[in-house]
C-alpha cells in the first residue's frame, strides 16, 4: 500500500491509524472526534441519572423532573401498556373538523397539540429590530429530508424513498387498527398532499441564505393569501390581538398556498396531518413503535439499530430539560477555572480579529470601523450559564400519565411560552446551546457566540495540550464562530444583530468577489459519496477560513509554538468515520462541508502550510497563489 504523504492528504495522514480502529456503533451513523466526546458524556450522565434515581436525591427540582422523565421513558413495560392509544386519542380532534369553519375554530388547539398544520407559526426576534419580537410563518416540512429530493430529474430516488417510508408508515397505521383499505386511502392522500407542499417550500440550500427569510408583509395581505385558513382568527386566538405585520419566510409557498390548502384538499390535509403526526409520535409510544417510527431515518443514514431504551430515555430527558442538565454537567465536570481560561483565549482571538480587520486591504475605513464595533459588542457565552431560565419552572408534569401525554404537555408549555414573548423585549442572556452539548454556534441576530463546556475537551481543548494544539483545535473553532459574524450571511447584520447594510458599495462588491471565489474553491469537488455544493456550504467554508487565519496570526506572533502541532490537531478534530448513506445525506442537508474537505481545504490558502511541510507544486495539497483565498 502506497504511503500517504502529509503534503498530499493532511486528513488521512494524521487520522489513518485512528480511522482504522474506529468502530461505528450500531445505533449511530458516524463516529469520530466530536461524536466520541458526545458518547462519553452520554455514558457519564446516564450513570449520574441512574445514581440520582436510585438514591432519590436530586440537585434541585429541575433535575428531579429530568430524572423522573428519564425513569418513565426507559420503563418498557409501562410504555407497552399504553401502546399507541395516547397518540390516537390525541389525534381524535381531527375527526371534529368536518368543515373549514370547524378547522378555523380549532386551529389554535391543533397548533398547541403539535398536530401537522398547513403552515407553521412562531415568535422570534425581529431581524431588523432584534430587541423586539415578531410573528414569523413558514410552510410545513416534507416527508423526505429536503425539498430538493423532489426536484425534476430525481423522480427515481424520490419514489424509492417514499415507497420505503410508506412501508414503515403502513405498519404503524396497522398498529392503530386501520384496515388495508383505510391505510391505502390515508397513505395515498398523505403522499399527494406532501407532493403539493414540496412544489413550493424552500430547499436547505435556499434556507442557508437565512437573511432571505425576512419578508415583512401586512397581516391583511397574508390573511388573503392563506384563505380559507382564517389567519386573523388564529392570531387573535393566540395573542389576544392581530399583529399589524408578519414576517413571511417562504414567499413562494404562501403565494401558492391556496393551491395546496383549500376546500377541495381539506380531507386530504386531514389524512396527511393524521399520518405525519402519528408517525412522528412513535418515539414516545411502545418500544416496537419507537423502532418503527425511526426506521426510515435510520435507513437514510445507514444506522443498523435503534438506541437502547436507556440511551433513548437519557436523550429525551436531557433534551426536554437541556439547560438544567447542561448546568449540572458544566459545574461538576468543567468548573470555573477552566471557564476563565477558555474565556481568556476567546478574548485574545477577538482582539486579534480586530487587529486583522484594521489591517484588512479590502475594507474602507468606514466599513472597518463598523466591523470592529461589531466585534466589541459581540457577546461571549462560555461553558454554561449562571442560572436556569424561568421556563423550566413551568415544565412540570403528572407522572401518572403516559410518556406521550407528558412530553406533548411539555411541548405545549414551550409553545405557549414562545407565543407569550410577543410584545416582550428579547432576552439576550438566553443560551442557544446547553452545557452538555458537543457543539458551538454564532447567533447573527444577537451577535454572540456560545461554547458549551462539552466541546472544551481534547482534542479540541485541554490545559494539558500545547498552546499550538489548542489553537489548531478550539482556537480555530472559536475563530470559526466569530467569523460567522462576517460570512455571507452574518456580514449583513450589524453589532446588535439587526439586518442592516453597513458596508460601502465598493466594499460589498469586493467582499462578494471573495465569496464567489470561496464558492468556486469547493464547488464540484467529487467525493466517493457525491459532489460538494460550494454555494450551499459557503458560509461555513468562509468561517473555517477565518478561524484558521486568525489563529495562524496568533501563532506567528507567539514564541515556542509549533505549526506542525497546529495543523496536526486541526486535522485531528475533523477525524470521523461515517456510513456511506450518511455521508450522502449530509451533502444534501448539511450546510457544513464534509469533514475530509474541512480538514484539507483551508490550509491550502495559507503560507504557513507550505512553509511548515515544504509543500510544492507537485503535491496534491498545493494551491496556486492566485487561487488562495484569505477573507478575514
Amino acid at each position: 500500500m502506497e504511503k500517504i504523504r502529509i503534503q498530499d492528504d493532511l486528513y488521512t495522514y494524521v487520522n489513518q491509524a485512528k480511522l482504522d480502529e474506529l468502530v461505528i456503533p450500531d445505533d449511530m451513523p458516524v463516529m469520530g472526534s466530536p461524536m466520541a466526546l458526545m458518547t462519553g458524556i452520554e455514558k457519564l450522565m446516564i450513570g449520574e441519572f441512574n445514581t440520582m434515581c436510585k438514591e432519590g436525591a436530586y440537585p434541585g427540582d429541575h433535575m428531579a423532573r429530568a430524572c423522573t422523565l428519564y425513569r418513565l421513558a426507559k420503563d418498557v413495560k409501562r410504555k407497552a401498556k399504553h401502546g399507541i392509544k395516547p397518540a390516537v386519542k390525541h389525534l381524535s380532534i381531527l375527526k371534529k373538523l368536518g368543515t373549514m369553519r370547524s378547522f378555523n375554530l380549532h386551529a389554535k388547539e391543533l397548533l398547541l397539540r403539535s398536530i401537522a398544520m398547513p403552515l407553521d407559526l412562531a415568535v422570534e426576534p425581529n431581524m431588523t429590530d432584534t430587541n423586539h419580537h415578531c410573528v414569523m410563518i413558514q410552510g410545513p416540512r416534507v416527508i423526505l429530508p429536503d425539498a430538493s429530493y423532489y426536484a425534476e430529474g430525481k423522480e427515481q430516488q424520490r419514489d424509492q424513498l417514499l415507497t420505503l417510508w410508506s412501508g414503515f408508515a403502513r405498519q404503524i397505521l396497522t398498529h392503530a387498527g386501520h384496515s388495508a383499505e383505510e391505510i391505502d386511502l390515508l397513505l395515498g392522500d398523505t403522499l399527494a398532499f406532501d407532493a403539493a407542499v414540496a412544489k413550493y417550500v424552500k430547499t436547505r440550500e435556499e434556507w442557508s441564505e437565512y437573511v432571505k427569510m425576512y419578508n415583512p408583509m401586512k397581516t391583511g395581505r397574508v390573511a388573503g393569501m392563506v384563505k380559507p385558513l382564517n389567519l386573523k382568527k388564529l392570531l387573535s386566538d393566540l395573542f389576544g390581538y392581530v399583529p399589524e405585520e408578519i414576517i413571511v419566510t417562504e414567499p413562494r409557498f404562501f403565494k401558492n398556498f391556496k393551491e395546496v390548502f383549500n376546500a377541495d384538499t381539506f380531507e386530504m390535509y386531514k389524512r396527511w396531518a393524521y399520518v405525519l403526526t402519528l408517525v412522528g409520535s412513535c418515539s414516545l409510544l411502545s418500544e416496537e413503535l419507537r423502532e418503527l417510527g425511526g426506521a426510515f431515518s435510520r435507513a437514510l443514514s445507514g444506522i443498523a439499530a435503534a438506541p437502547k431504551a436507556e440511551k433513548f430515555a437519557y436523550q429525551l430527558a436531557s433534551s426536554e430539560y437541556s439547560e438544567p442538565v447542561g448546568l449540572y454537567y458544566g459545574e461538576k465536570y468543567f468548573g470555573e477555572e477552566a471557564k476563565k481560561d477558555i474565556t481568556d483565549i476567546v478574548r485574545q482571538i477577538v482582539a486579534t480579529y480586530q487587529k486583522r480587520i484594521a489591517e484588512n486591504d479590502i475594507l474602507e475605513p468606514e466599513t472597518k470601523e463598523k466591523a470592529i464595533l461589531k466585534l466589541n459588542k459581540m457577546g461571549l457565552k462560555m461553558a454554561y450559564p449562571d442560572r436556569v431560565e424561568s421556563l423550566y419552572d413551568k415544565l412540570v408534569f403528572d407522572e401518572r400519565k403516559s410518556l406521550f401525554d407528558i412530553v406533548t404537555s411539555l411541548h405545549r408549555v414551550r409553545m405557549e411560552e414562545n407565543f407569550a414573548k410577543l410584545g416582550q423585549d428579547v432576552d439576550r442572556t438566553h443560551w442557544a446551546m446547553p452545557g452538555h452539548l458537543v457543539n458551538a454556534c454564532y447567533d447573527p441576530f444577537v451577535n454572540d457566540i456560545t461554547f458549551p463546556a462539552a466541546i472544551l475537551q481534547p482534542p479540541f481543548y485541554s490545559i494539558h495540550q500545547s498552546r499550538s494544539e489548542n489553537l489548531g483545535g478550539i482556537g480555530a473553532v472559536i475563530g470559526h464562530e466569530i467569523s460567522h459574524a462576517f460570512d455571507s450571511n452574518g456580514a449583513k447584520c450589524d453589532e446588535l444583530g439587526n439586518l442592516n447594510n453597513w458596508w460601502t458599495k465598493a466594499d460589498e462588491r469586493k467582499f462578494q468577489k471573495k465569496v464567489n471565489a470561496m464558492i468556486k474553491q469547493f464547488d464540484g469537488i467529487e467525493l466517493p459519496w457525491g459532489v460538494c455544493n460550494g454555494k450551499f456550504t459557503v458560509s461555513e467554508n468562509i468561517a473555517d477560513n477565518g478561524g484558521m487565519a486568525v489563529t495562524l496570526d496568533i501563532m506567528s506572533h507567539s514564541e515556542g509554538v509549533s505549526f506542525e502541532e497546529y495543523f496536526t490537531n486541526w486535522a485531528r478534530v475533523w477525524c470521523q468515520k461515517a456510513k456511506p448513506e450518511y455521508q450522502k445525506l449530509l451533502l444534501q442537508v448539511d450546510v457544513h462541508g464534509p469533514a475530509y474537505l474541512r480538514a484539507n481545504m483551508p490550509p491550502r490558502n495559507f503560507p504557513e502550510w507550505y512553509e511548515t511541510f515544504g509543500v510544492k507544486k507537485s503535491d496534491k495539497m498545493y494551491l496556486a497563489p492566485s487561487k488562495r483565498i484569505v477573507i478575514w
